[in-house]
């Protein structure tokens, strides 16, 4: 189920609202020049975090890993991922939006069980 084309989309769809609500957090604390640089910093660092640290052979991604980690650790690095997004959610007074993000990267790993099973066992 973890690999399955359809939720792999809606992963992809969630790292992007992920991106997003981490950009908008960091254009809303930012002040002057500093608004651009935050609101680009932190998706940015997100991003290459996200792509960098993998799993060898992660049947969810190319199987290539640039940084080799334990499936642990890499489970971690997720859940860190979309709780940050949520929390940035939260921050911002977007309660409507933070249960529904919250409650789709929940639902998400649930009928990911597969590759969460995998990835403990790593």
């Amino acid at each position: 189920m973890g690999t399955h084309p359809l939720n792999l989309a809606v992963r992809f769809l969630l790292e992007l609202s992920a991106l997003s609500a981490l950009g908008l957090w960091g254009w809303r604390h930012g002040d002057g020049v500093w608004r651009f640089v935050i609101a680009a910093a932190i998706p940015l660092i997100a991003a290459a975090l996200w792509g960098t640290f993998a799993v060898p052979g992660d049947p969810s991604r190319s199987g290539s890993a640039p940084v080799p980690v334990a499936g642990l650790l890499r489970l971690a690095l997720e859940i860190g991922f979309f709780a940050s997004a949520t929390w940035a959610l939260y921050d911002l007074k977007y309660a409507v939006l933070t249960a529904v993000f919250g409650a789709a990267v929940v639902i998400h790993y649930l009928l990911s069980y597969d590759r969460v099973s995998w990835l403990i066992s790593q």
